[in-house]
């Protein structure tokens, strides 16, 4: 069987928010092992959500729609189901005693237009939110049914999990269970990868393997569904051990881990700190060390040119390249703040190219042992400095991990 959202709301189609109601039931669904297949944005107009509700109704057994059943006219989700289901609205006394209790609890006035939240569709299951003002509801169509959430995130997810999911698993049985593994990458195109995981990657495997790429990252995303929890995930463990084997050490982490927390457990370990410098690339590198890595970083350095680095006794006036001169002030600034471990980025725009290219130098010095690597990148600014950023914290990865 399979499942599809529905988000409602005509600031989602016009970017003034963004939709992660979407993304929390997709983990949600995924975690109870039901398949999700679509995810489909509405504005607020009572023709098209029906006919996109009649559409998923027709070809998903489960329909999860959110938004679109508060107060105010334009609030049309409730009637919108109503119409793709062939039933009128009734109003329901037990909802609008729920909604005059919530105003109550908190010395609210009741808005005569909260009294549109207590109609749902005729033979509708009633979902009290004591969380919120907007009552969600059940509608079953044989053995498909639509499930109607409020827009508030927090309303959204507490409805969910306490009352969606134990509906799901006891009316389709629900007994399987979908978990994820997500190891990330730095240092390898999302195609290289690709071709390197082409076989991991074939229609009707389980696990199934895919990409998503960051700017200077990618990450690889094992799923596998099994009977339970422990099943899925000893599907997992035979194929991470492959990939792990194919792609190294430029694996950095997996799931929540990042490079700040890695970098912050290589310093931890090693009982040392880190500091870094920069010229022209405004402090990116020095922002997230100082915000990932704690006590672990000892100060940034950003400066505007040459001059700038003499105080940290880098010489920067001869002719060289951005690798060459980011090594200078690598091991200027770790010698300037006396500790172990020194990093530098260096941008420089290069006249000769068209269209015009930033020549970037990076480089690390740990115990005076130095690691560099220079890029050319093409683009926007800021994107530029994300990845600068990423790939600096991954050659300070690399070099400490180096240390034994």
């Amino acid at each position: 069987m399979q499942a599809e959202i529905v988000s409602v709301g005509s600031e989602l189609l016009l970017g003034q928010i963004v939709d992660t109601n979407s993304a929390v039931i997709g983990r949600h669904l995924a975690a109870i092992g039901l398949d999700l297949y679509y995810k489909t944005t509405v504005g607020d107009n009572l023709n098209r959500l029906t006919a996109v509700l009649r559409q998923a109704l027709a070809r998903s057994e489960v329909v999860i729609t959110t938004g679109g059943i508060g107060p105010t006219a334009d609030d049309v989700t409730r009637a919108a189901v109503a119409a793709a289901t062939d039933r009128p609205l009734e109003f329901s006394e037990r909802l609008m005693a729920q909604i005059e209790a919530f105003f109550r609890a908190r010395g609210f006035k009741l808005s005569p237009s909260n009294r549109r939240q207590a109609f749902i569709p005729q033979g509708a299951i009633p979902v009290e939110n004591p969380v919120g003002t907007a009552p969600a509801f059940i509608v079953e169509v044989g053995e498909r049914c639509v499930i109607t959430l409020p827009g508030v995130p927090r309303e959204m997810e507490h409805l969910l999990v306490t009352r969606v999911l134990p509906y799901l698993r006891d009316r389709y049985g629900l007994k399987g269970e979908i978990r994820l593994r997500v190891l990330k990458v730095v240092g390898l195109g999302e195609s290289r990868i690709g071709e390197l995981l082409t076989d991991f990657m074939e229609k009707g495997r389980n696990p199934t393997v895919g990409t998503l790429a960051h700017l200077g990252q990618v990450d690889v995303r094992i799923a596998a569904k099994g009977s339970e929890a422990e099943a899925a995930q000893r599907l997992i463990e035979p194929v991470e051990t492959q990939i792990r084997e194919r792609l190294g050490d430029l694996i950095f982490g997996a799931d929540a881990e990042t490079l700040e927390s890695v970098i912050s457990a290589q310093v931890r370990r090693l009982g040392a700190r880190v500091a870094v410098a920069e010229w022209g690339s405004g402090g990116v590198v020095a922002e997230r060390l100082a915000a990932g890595i704690g006590p672990g970083f000892a100060g940034g350095i950003v400066l505007g040119g040459a001059d700038g680095a003499t105080r940290l006794g880098a010489d920067l006036s001869k002719d060289v390249g951005p690798e060459a001169r980011a090594r200078a002030l690598a091991e200027g600034v770790r010698e300037w703040h006396a500790i172990r471990v020194g990093a530098a980025a260096v941008f420089e725009n290069d006249p000769g190219s068209t269209p015009p290219v930033t020549v970037v130098g990076l480089a690390v010095a740990v115990d005076g042992r130095l690691e560099s690597r220079e890029y050319r990148f093409g683009g926007d600014l800021p994107s530029m400095k994300i990845r600068t950023a990423t790939l600096t914290l991954d050659l300070l990865r690399r070099a400490l991990g180096s240390i034994a």
